[in-house]
Protein backbone atom coordinates (compact mmCIF):
# COMPACT_ATOMS: atom_id res chain seq x y z
CA UNK A 1 0.00 0.00 0.00
CA UNK A 2 1.10 3.90 -1.03
CA UNK A 3 0.86 6.48 1.22
CA UNK A 4 -2.72 7.60 0.55
CA UNK A 5 -4.17 4.26 0.82
CA UNK A 6 -2.80 4.07 4.28
CA UNK A 7 -4.03 7.94 5.15
CA UNK A 8 -7.64 6.55 3.99
CA UNK A 9 -7.52 3.28 6.12
CA UNK A 10 -5.97 5.10 9.41
CA UNK A 11 -8.73 7.98 8.85
CA UNK A 12 -11.66 5.35 8.77
CA UNK A 13 -10.59 3.49 11.85
CA UNK A 14 -9.97 6.69 13.89
CA UNK A 15 -13.77 7.78 12.79
CA UNK A 16 -14.94 4.61 13.87
CA UNK A 17 -13.34 5.35 17.24
CA UNK A 18 -14.53 8.81 17.97
CA UNK A 19 -18.06 7.99 17.10
CA UNK A 20 -18.30 5.43 19.36
CA UNK A 21 -16.89 7.79 22.45
CA UNK A 22 -19.36 10.43 20.67
CA UNK A 23 -22.36 8.29 20.70
CA UNK A 24 -21.34 7.02 24.25
CA UNK A 25 -22.35 9.71 25.90
CA UNK A 26 -26.36 9.04 25.29
CA UNK A 27 -25.81 5.51 26.89
CA UNK A 28 -27.25 5.72 30.76
CA UNK A 29 -28.14 2.53 31.36
CA UNK A 30 -28.41 -1.43 29.99
CA UNK A 31 -31.28 -0.22 28.10
CA UNK A 32 -29.63 2.23 25.99
CA UNK A 33 -26.69 0.46 25.57
CA UNK A 34 -27.75 -3.10 24.05
CA UNK A 35 -31.18 -1.57 22.67
CA UNK A 36 -31.06 1.74 21.65
CA UNK A 37 -33.08 3.02 23.82
CA UNK A 38 -36.01 1.41 21.03
CA UNK A 39 -35.19 4.32 18.87
CA UNK A 40 -33.56 2.99 15.98
CA UNK A 41 -34.79 4.17 12.80
CA UNK A 42 -36.50 0.97 10.40
CA UNK A 43 -34.26 1.98 7.43
CA UNK A 44 -30.66 2.43 9.67
CA UNK A 45 -31.79 -1.07 11.28
CA UNK A 46 -32.24 -2.67 8.03
CA UNK A 47 -28.90 -1.94 6.59
CA UNK A 48 -27.63 -2.70 10.20
CA UNK A 49 -28.92 -6.45 9.42
CA UNK A 50 -27.81 -6.54 5.94
CA UNK A 51 -24.40 -5.45 7.07
CA UNK A 52 -24.37 -7.71 10.02
CA UNK A 53 -25.41 -11.09 7.98
CA UNK A 54 -22.98 -10.28 4.96
CA UNK A 55 -20.21 -9.19 6.72
CA UNK A 56 -16.97 -9.90 5.01
CA UNK A 57 -17.88 -13.25 3.76
CA UNK A 58 -19.11 -11.50 1.12
CA UNK A 59 -16.23 -9.06 -0.23
CA UNK A 60 -14.21 -12.39 0.38
CA UNK A 61 -16.10 -15.63 -1.11
CA UNK A 62 -18.80 -14.44 -3.21
CA UNK A 63 -16.70 -12.73 -5.75
CA UNK A 64 -14.63 -16.12 -5.91
CA UNK A 65 -17.93 -18.48 -6.52
CA UNK A 66 -18.74 -16.16 -9.40
CA UNK A 67 -14.96 -16.15 -10.72
CA UNK A 68 -14.94 -19.99 -10.27
CA UNK A 69 -18.48 -20.55 -11.23
CA UNK A 70 -21.52 -18.45 -11.94
CA UNK A 71 -24.30 -17.12 -10.38
CA UNK A 72 -26.32 -20.26 -8.55
CA UNK A 73 -25.65 -18.80 -4.98
CA UNK A 74 -28.46 -16.83 -5.65
CA UNK A 75 -30.86 -19.19 -5.02
CA UNK A 76 -30.28 -19.30 -1.39
CA UNK A 77 -30.41 -15.41 -1.04
CA UNK A 78 -33.91 -15.69 -2.55
CA UNK A 79 -35.11 -18.34 -0.02
CA UNK A 80 -33.79 -15.74 2.98
CA UNK A 81 -36.71 -13.53 1.71
CA UNK A 82 -39.44 -15.95 2.27
CA UNK A 83 -37.52 -17.07 5.57
CA UNK A 84 -37.70 -13.55 6.81
CA UNK A 85 -41.40 -13.29 6.36
CA UNK A 86 -41.96 -16.56 8.67
CA UNK A 87 -40.25 -14.82 11.19
CA UNK A 88 -41.92 -11.48 10.86
CA UNK A 89 -45.50 -13.49 11.06
CA UNK A 90 -44.56 -15.98 14.01
CA UNK A 91 -41.78 -14.78 16.20
CA UNK A 92 -41.14 -10.76 16.25
CA UNK A 93 -44.83 -10.30 17.21
CA UNK A 94 -44.32 -12.33 20.46
CA UNK A 95 -41.26 -10.45 21.27
CA UNK A 96 -42.57 -7.36 20.98
CA UNK A 97 -45.79 -8.58 23.12
CA UNK A 98 -43.17 -9.24 25.82
CA UNK A 99 -41.33 -6.54 25.87
CA UNK A 100 -38.00 -8.50 25.86
CA UNK A 101 -34.15 -7.39 25.34
CA UNK A 102 -33.12 -10.76 24.72
CA UNK A 103 -35.28 -12.96 23.32
CA UNK A 104 -34.32 -15.90 24.97
CA UNK A 105 -36.55 -14.46 27.36
CA UNK A 106 -39.34 -16.12 25.97
CA UNK A 107 -37.96 -19.18 26.32
CA UNK A 108 -37.72 -18.55 30.14
CA UNK A 109 -41.23 -17.49 30.42
CA UNK A 110 -42.30 -20.81 29.07
CA UNK A 111 -40.17 -23.26 29.86
CA UNK A 112 -38.28 -21.82 32.90
CA UNK A 113 -34.96 -20.16 33.18
CA UNK A 114 -32.64 -23.16 33.03
CA UNK A 115 -34.16 -23.80 29.19
CA UNK A 116 -33.40 -19.97 29.03
CA UNK A 117 -29.75 -20.29 30.17
CA UNK A 118 -29.20 -23.37 27.89
CA UNK A 119 -30.99 -21.08 24.48
CA UNK A 120 -28.13 -18.33 25.31
CA UNK A 121 -25.71 -20.71 25.67
CA UNK A 122 -26.15 -22.74 22.29
CA UNK A 123 -26.76 -19.12 21.05
CA UNK A 124 -23.63 -18.06 22.39
CA UNK A 125 -21.44 -21.20 21.68
CA UNK A 126 -22.34 -20.77 17.88
CA UNK A 127 -21.96 -16.78 17.49
CA UNK A 128 -18.39 -16.99 18.71
CA UNK A 129 -17.45 -20.23 16.36
CA UNK A 130 -19.22 -18.39 13.37
CA UNK A 131 -17.67 -15.12 14.22
CA UNK A 132 -14.27 -16.75 14.27
CA UNK A 133 -14.76 -17.91 10.64
CA UNK A 134 -15.58 -14.26 9.84
CA UNK A 135 -12.13 -13.14 11.86
CA UNK A 136 -10.91 -15.36 9.65
CA UNK A 137 -11.79 -14.61 6.37
CA UNK A 138 -11.01 -11.11 7.17
CA UNK A 139 -7.90 -12.01 8.15
CA UNK A 140 -7.06 -13.63 4.18
CA UNK A 141 -7.96 -10.65 2.87
CA UNK A 142 -6.21 -8.04 4.78
CA UNK A 143 -3.21 -10.16 5.16
CA UNK A 144 -3.07 -10.25 1.15
CA UNK A 145 -3.32 -6.14 0.95
CA UNK A 146 -1.36 -5.26 3.23
CA UNK A 147 1.36 -8.19 3.56
CA UNK A 148 0.42 -8.22 7.20
CA UNK A 149 0.59 -11.61 9.50
CA UNK A 150 -2.51 -13.18 9.74
CA UNK A 151 -2.43 -12.72 13.94
CA UNK A 152 -1.66 -9.09 13.47
CA UNK A 153 -4.58 -8.38 11.00
CA UNK A 154 -7.17 -9.85 13.70
CA UNK A 155 -5.81 -7.88 16.22
CA UNK A 156 -6.07 -4.49 14.49
CA UNK A 157 -9.56 -5.32 13.69
CA UNK A 158 -10.51 -6.98 16.95
CA UNK A 159 -8.63 -3.92 19.06
CA UNK A 160 -10.59 -1.22 16.95
CA UNK A 161 -14.15 -2.69 17.14
CA UNK A 162 -13.64 -3.04 20.36
CA UNK A 163 -12.99 -0.04 21.39
CA UNK A 164 -16.01 1.50 19.52
CA UNK A 165 -18.65 -0.55 20.51
CA UNK A 166 -17.75 -0.66 24.07
CA UNK A 167 -17.60 3.10 24.47
CA UNK A 168 -21.09 3.49 22.27
CA UNK A 169 -23.00 0.60 22.70
CA UNK A 170 -25.83 -0.58 20.34
CA UNK A 171 -26.58 2.71 18.75
CA UNK A 172 -23.17 2.92 17.23
CA UNK A 173 -22.99 -0.30 15.90
CA UNK A 174 -26.01 0.23 14.07
CA UNK A 175 -24.92 3.33 12.64
CA UNK A 176 -21.46 2.61 12.23
CA UNK A 177 -22.88 -0.72 9.92
CA UNK A 178 -25.34 1.32 7.73
CA UNK A 179 -22.08 3.52 7.06
CA UNK A 180 -19.85 0.55 6.76
CA UNK A 181 -22.90 -1.16 4.48
CA UNK A 182 -22.64 2.12 1.93
CA UNK A 183 -18.86 1.80 2.15
CA UNK A 184 -18.05 -2.05 0.82
CA UNK A 185 -21.42 -2.14 -1.30
CA UNK A 186 -19.16 1.36 -2.73
CA UNK A 187 -15.96 -1.49 -3.26
CA UNK A 188 -18.32 -3.47 -5.43
CA UNK A 189 -19.99 -0.84 -7.66
CA UNK A 190 -15.56 0.95 -7.94
CA UNK A 191 -14.75 -2.72 -9.08
CA UNK A 192 -17.26 -3.25 -11.75
CA UNK A 193 -16.71 0.29 -13.21
CA UNK A 194 -13.16 0.07 -12.78
CA UNK A 195 -13.30 -3.00 -14.97
CA UNK A 196 -16.00 -2.39 -17.18
CA UNK A 197 -13.25 1.18 -18.36
CA UNK A 198 -10.81 -1.05 -18.56
CA UNK A 199 -12.02 -3.88 -20.64
CA UNK A 200 -11.57 -3.77 -24.52
CA UNK A 201 -14.90 -4.47 -25.31
CA UNK A 202 -17.46 -3.03 -24.93
CA UNK A 203 -20.68 -3.20 -22.60
CA UNK A 204 -23.25 -5.70 -24.91
CA UNK A 205 -19.80 -7.54 -26.12
CA UNK A 206 -18.79 -8.32 -22.49
CA UNK A 207 -22.43 -9.38 -21.24
CA UNK A 208 -22.69 -11.73 -24.13
CA UNK A 209 -18.84 -13.28 -23.16
CA UNK A 210 -19.93 -13.79 -19.80
CA UNK A 211 -23.38 -15.34 -20.81
CA UNK A 212 -21.96 -17.34 -23.06
CA UNK A 213 -19.22 -18.80 -20.58
CA UNK A 214 -22.56 -19.95 -18.29
CA UNK A 215 -22.00 -17.24 -15.49
CA UNK A 216 -25.53 -15.83 -15.33
CA UNK A 217 -26.51 -19.40 -15.12
CA UNK A 218 -28.68 -18.89 -11.47
CA UNK A 219 -30.90 -21.88 -11.55
CA UNK A 220 -29.23 -25.13 -10.25
CA UNK A 221 -31.36 -28.04 -11.80
CA UNK A 222 -29.24 -30.82 -11.83
CA UNK A 223 -28.08 -33.06 -9.26
CA UNK A 224 -29.12 -34.87 -6.42
CA UNK A 225 -30.99 -32.28 -4.50
CA UNK A 226 -30.25 -34.54 -1.00
CA UNK A 227 -26.25 -34.37 -1.48
CA UNK A 228 -25.81 -30.49 -3.70
CA UNK A 229 -26.27 -27.96 -1.65
CA UNK A 230 -26.56 -25.31 -4.65
CA UNK A 231 -29.40 -27.55 -6.51
CA UNK A 232 -32.59 -25.31 -6.59
CA UNK A 233 -34.36 -27.27 -4.19
CA UNK A 234 -31.87 -27.56 -1.46
CA UNK A 235 -30.61 -24.31 -1.76
CA UNK A 236 -34.24 -22.44 -1.97
CA UNK A 237 -35.50 -24.61 0.86
CA UNK A 238 -32.10 -24.25 2.95
CA UNK A 239 -32.26 -20.57 2.24
CA UNK A 240 -35.91 -20.41 3.45
CA UNK A 241 -35.07 -22.07 6.89
CA UNK A 242 -31.88 -20.33 7.70
CA UNK A 243 -32.88 -17.15 7.32
CA UNK A 244 -35.86 -18.43 9.67
CA UNK A 245 -33.84 -19.45 12.15
CA UNK A 246 -30.59 -17.04 11.97
CA UNK A 247 -33.39 -13.93 11.77
CA UNK A 248 -35.99 -15.18 13.84
CA UNK A 249 -33.70 -16.77 16.95
CA UNK A 250 -30.15 -15.67 16.97
CA UNK A 251 -30.14 -13.22 19.21
CA UNK A 252 -27.74 -10.77 17.09
CA UNK A 253 -30.12 -10.45 14.06
CA UNK A 254 -33.10 -10.03 16.00
CA UNK A 255 -32.08 -7.28 18.66
CA UNK A 256 -31.85 -4.63 15.68
CA UNK A 257 -35.25 -5.28 14.77
CA UNK A 258 -36.14 -5.28 18.65
CA UNK A 259 -34.29 -1.70 18.61
CA UNK A 260 -36.79 -0.42 16.42
CA UNK A 261 -40.00 1.75 18.05
CA UNK A 262 -43.19 -0.48 16.85
CA UNK A 263 -43.84 -4.15 15.44
CA UNK A 264 -44.59 -2.86 11.76
CA UNK A 265 -40.87 -1.11 11.66
CA UNK A 266 -38.90 -4.47 12.79
CA UNK A 267 -41.03 -6.45 10.07
CA UNK A 268 -40.31 -3.35 7.52
CA UNK A 269 -36.74 -3.44 8.69
CA UNK A 270 -36.59 -7.47 8.49
CA UNK A 271 -38.25 -8.03 5.24
CA UNK A 272 -36.26 -5.59 3.26
CA UNK A 273 -32.77 -6.47 4.31
CA UNK A 274 -34.14 -10.05 2.57
CA UNK A 275 -34.45 -7.84 -0.56
CA UNK A 276 -30.87 -5.45 0.23
CA UNK A 277 -29.00 -8.73 0.66
CA UNK A 278 -30.29 -10.41 -2.64
CA UNK A 279 -29.22 -7.17 -4.50
CA UNK A 280 -25.80 -7.16 -2.82
CA UNK A 281 -25.23 -10.67 -3.45
CA UNK A 282 -25.79 -9.46 -7.40
CA UNK A 283 -23.49 -7.03 -7.28
CA UNK A 284 -20.65 -8.92 -6.05
CA UNK A 285 -21.54 -11.76 -7.82
CA UNK A 286 -21.13 -9.78 -11.13
CA UNK A 287 -17.77 -8.35 -9.87
CA UNK A 288 -16.57 -11.46 -9.50
CA UNK A 289 -17.74 -12.95 -13.13
CA UNK A 290 -16.24 -9.61 -14.75
CA UNK A 291 -12.89 -10.15 -12.88
CA UNK A 292 -13.06 -13.66 -15.21
CA UNK A 293 -12.50 -11.56 -18.03
CA UNK A 294 -10.53 -9.31 -16.64
CA UNK A 295 -7.71 -11.39 -15.21
CA UNK A 296 -8.50 -14.24 -17.89
CA UNK A 297 -9.26 -16.29 -16.19
CA UNK A 298 -6.28 -16.68 -15.05
CA UNK A 299 -6.40 -19.68 -11.90
CA UNK A 300 -5.91 -17.98 -8.27
CA UNK A 301 -5.85 -19.28 -4.74
CA UNK A 302 -9.47 -19.86 -3.49
CA UNK A 303 -10.93 -17.09 -1.37
CA UNK A 304 -8.09 -15.05 -2.72
CA UNK A 305 -9.68 -14.07 -6.30
CA UNK A 306 -10.86 -10.74 -4.99
CA UNK A 307 -7.80 -9.54 -2.59
CA UNK A 308 -5.91 -10.66 -5.81
CA UNK A 309 -7.47 -8.26 -7.91
CA UNK A 310 -7.18 -5.20 -5.26
CA UNK A 311 -3.63 -6.05 -4.54
CA UNK A 312 -2.74 -6.31 -8.71
CA UNK A 313 -4.79 -4.01 -10.76
CA UNK A 314 -6.34 -1.10 -8.37
CA UNK A 315 -4.42 2.21 -8.56
CA UNK A 316 -3.24 3.83 -5.07
CA UNK A 317 -6.54 5.47 -3.73
CA UNK A 318 -8.61 3.10 -5.02
CA UNK A 319 -7.02 0.28 -3.13
CA UNK A 320 -7.63 2.18 0.09
CA UNK A 321 -11.10 2.60 -0.33
CA UNK A 322 -11.44 -1.03 -1.35
CA UNK A 323 -10.03 -2.56 1.87
CA UNK A 324 -11.75 0.09 4.04
CA UNK A 325 -14.82 -1.58 2.78
CA UNK A 326 -13.07 -4.81 3.65
CA UNK A 327 -12.42 -3.18 7.32
CA UNK A 328 -16.17 -2.15 7.29
CA UNK A 329 -17.47 -5.45 6.14
CA UNK A 330 -15.60 -7.29 9.16
CA UNK A 331 -16.26 -4.61 11.76
CA UNK A 332 -19.72 -4.79 11.30
CA UNK A 333 -20.46 -8.55 11.97
CA UNK A 334 -17.58 -8.59 14.90
CA UNK A 335 -19.15 -5.43 16.49
CA UNK A 336 -22.76 -6.53 16.43
CA UNK A 337 -21.61 -9.73 17.84
CA UNK A 338 -19.90 -8.47 20.92
CA UNK A 339 -22.97 -6.64 21.45
CA UNK A 340 -25.14 -9.68 21.25
CA UNK A 341 -23.19 -11.60 23.06
CA UNK A 342 -22.81 -8.93 26.09
CA UNK A 343 -26.96 -8.67 26.10
CA UNK A 344 -27.60 -12.30 26.35
CA UNK A 345 -24.69 -12.71 29.18
CA UNK A 346 -26.40 -10.02 30.87
CA UNK A 347 -30.29 -10.76 30.55
CA UNK A 348 -29.82 -14.46 30.29
CA UNK A 349 -26.84 -15.75 32.05
CA UNK A 350 -27.23 -13.10 35.25
CA UNK A 351 -30.92 -12.18 34.87
CA UNK A 352 -30.18 -8.81 33.99
CA UNK A 353 -28.42 -7.86 37.11
CA UNK A 354 -25.23 -6.31 35.77
CA UNK A 355 -24.54 -2.26 35.72
CA UNK A 356 -23.74 -0.67 32.76
CA UNK A 357 -19.64 -0.40 33.63
CA UNK A 358 -20.17 -4.26 34.29
CA UNK A 359 -21.66 -4.73 30.82
CA UNK A 360 -18.75 -2.96 29.10
CA UNK A 361 -16.41 -5.15 30.95
CA UNK A 362 -18.46 -7.74 29.88
CA UNK A 363 -18.30 -6.82 26.20
CA UNK A 364 -14.54 -6.88 26.03
CA UNK A 365 -14.59 -10.08 27.73
CA UNK A 366 -16.03 -11.44 24.39
CA UNK A 367 -14.01 -9.89 22.34
CA UNK A 368 -11.17 -11.47 23.71
CA UNK A 369 -12.87 -14.50 23.33
CA UNK A 370 -13.90 -13.77 19.90
CA UNK A 371 -10.17 -12.69 19.16
CA UNK A 372 -8.63 -16.08 20.33
CA UNK A 373 -11.42 -17.88 18.45
CA UNK A 374 -9.97 -16.57 15.25
CA UNK A 375 -6.59 -17.24 15.86
CA UNK A 376 -7.32 -20.99 16.18
CA UNK A 377 -9.04 -21.37 13.26
CA UNK A 378 -7.05 -22.44 10.00
CA UNK A 379 -9.02 -22.38 6.18
CA UNK A 380 -10.21 -25.33 5.21
CA UNK A 381 -10.61 -26.60 1.74
CA UNK A 382 -13.62 -25.43 1.08
CA UNK A 383 -14.98 -21.61 0.22
CA UNK A 384 -15.19 -19.51 3.99
CA UNK A 385 -18.84 -18.58 3.41
CA UNK A 386 -20.15 -21.97 2.86
CA UNK A 387 -18.02 -22.72 6.03
CA UNK A 388 -19.14 -19.88 8.22
CA UNK A 389 -22.78 -20.90 6.80
CA UNK A 390 -22.37 -24.92 7.91
CA UNK A 391 -21.59 -23.82 11.70
CA UNK A 392 -24.51 -22.05 11.82
CA UNK A 393 -26.31 -24.88 10.41
CA UNK A 394 -25.61 -27.07 13.54
CA UNK A 395 -27.45 -25.42 15.79
CA UNK A 396 -29.67 -23.18 14.62
CA UNK A 397 -32.25 -26.00 14.03
CA UNK A 398 -32.45 -27.12 17.88
CA UNK A 399 -32.97 -23.34 18.86
CA UNK A 400 -36.02 -22.88 16.30
CA UNK A 401 -37.54 -25.96 17.47
CA UNK A 402 -37.64 -25.14 21.25
CA UNK A 403 -39.26 -21.67 19.87
CA UNK A 404 -41.54 -23.14 17.91
CA UNK A 405 -42.30 -25.72 21.03
CA UNK A 406 -43.01 -22.59 22.84
CA UNK A 407 -45.88 -21.08 20.49
CA UNK A 408 -47.72 -24.33 21.73
CA UNK A 409 -50.42 -24.99 24.72
CA UNK A 410 -48.71 -28.15 25.61
CA UNK A 411 -46.90 -28.05 29.10
CA UNK A 412 -43.27 -29.82 28.44
CA UNK A 413 -41.23 -31.37 31.51
CA UNK A 414 -37.51 -29.57 31.07
CA UNK A 415 -36.28 -33.26 30.58
CA UNK A 416 -38.07 -33.73 27.03
CA UNK A 417 -37.44 -30.59 25.82
CA UNK A 418 -33.74 -30.71 26.45
CA UNK A 419 -33.76 -34.35 24.58
CA UNK A 420 -35.54 -32.84 21.59
CA UNK A 421 -32.46 -30.41 21.52
CA UNK A 422 -29.72 -33.08 21.67
CA UNK A 423 -31.38 -34.93 19.41
CA UNK A 424 -31.42 -31.85 16.97
CA UNK A 425 -28.02 -31.68 16.97
CA UNK A 426 -27.44 -35.43 16.92
CA UNK A 427 -29.28 -35.92 13.73
CA UNK A 428 -26.76 -33.28 12.08
CA UNK A 429 -23.73 -34.75 12.68
CA UNK A 430 -25.55 -37.92 11.50
CA UNK A 431 -26.75 -36.05 8.13
CA UNK A 432 -22.94 -34.67 7.80
CA UNK A 433 -21.49 -38.30 7.92
CA UNK A 434 -23.56 -39.17 5.07
CA UNK A 435 -22.91 -36.75 3.24
CA UNK A 436 -26.30 -35.03 3.19
CA UNK A 437 -25.95 -31.12 1.82
CA UNK A 438 -25.95 -28.75 4.89
CA UNK A 439 -28.77 -26.77 3.15
CA UNK A 440 -30.97 -29.54 5.15
CA UNK A 441 -29.38 -29.55 8.27
CA UNK A 442 -31.60 -27.15 9.73
CA UNK A 443 -35.08 -28.36 8.38
CA UNK A 444 -34.23 -31.95 9.81
CA UNK A 445 -32.87 -31.16 12.99
CA UNK A 446 -36.20 -28.90 13.43
CA UNK A 447 -37.81 -31.91 13.09
CA UNK A 448 -36.09 -34.09 15.02
CA UNK A 449 -36.34 -31.93 18.12
CA UNK A 450 -39.76 -31.49 17.76
CA UNK A 451 -40.58 -35.47 17.57
CA UNK A 452 -38.07 -36.41 19.91
CA UNK A 453 -39.62 -34.10 22.61
CA UNK A 454 -43.24 -34.44 21.60
CA UNK A 455 -42.74 -38.26 21.89
CA UNK A 456 -40.26 -38.48 25.29
CA UNK A 457 -42.99 -36.05 26.87
CA UNK A 458 -45.99 -38.50 26.20
CA UNK A 459 -43.96 -40.85 27.54
CA UNK A 460 -42.39 -39.00 30.84
CA UNK A 461 -46.71 -38.45 31.30
CA UNK A 462 -47.30 -41.70 30.46
CA UNK A 463 -44.94 -42.77 33.39
CA UNK A 464 -45.84 -40.50 35.52
CA UNK A 465 -49.72 -41.00 35.47
CA UNK A 466 -49.39 -45.05 35.33
CA UNK A 467 -46.66 -44.29 38.70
Amino acid sequence: MQALDIAIIVFFLAGSILLGFWQGKSNKNTGDYFLGGHKLPWIVAMLSIVATETSVLTFVSVPGLAYRGDWTFLQLPLGYIFGRMLVSVLLLPVYFRNGVTSIYEVIGTRFGSGMQKLASVVFLVTRILGDGVRFLATGVVVQVVTGWSLPVSVMIIGIVTLAYTISGGLKTVVWLDSIQFGLYLLGGVITITFILIHLETSLPETLVALADSGKFTMLNTKGNILFNPMSFGSAFIGGIFLSFASHGIDYMMVQRALGCGDLNSARKALIGSGFFVFFQFMIFLLAGSLMYLFMHDIPQAKDREFATFIVNYLPSGLKGVLLAGILSAAMSTISSSINSLAASTVTDLLGGRASLGMSKIISAGWAAVLISIALMFDESDKAIIMMGLEIASFTYGGLLGLFLLSRTNRHFQPASLAAGLLASMGIVFLLKLYGIAWTWYILVSVIANLFTAFIMDMLITKRTKSG
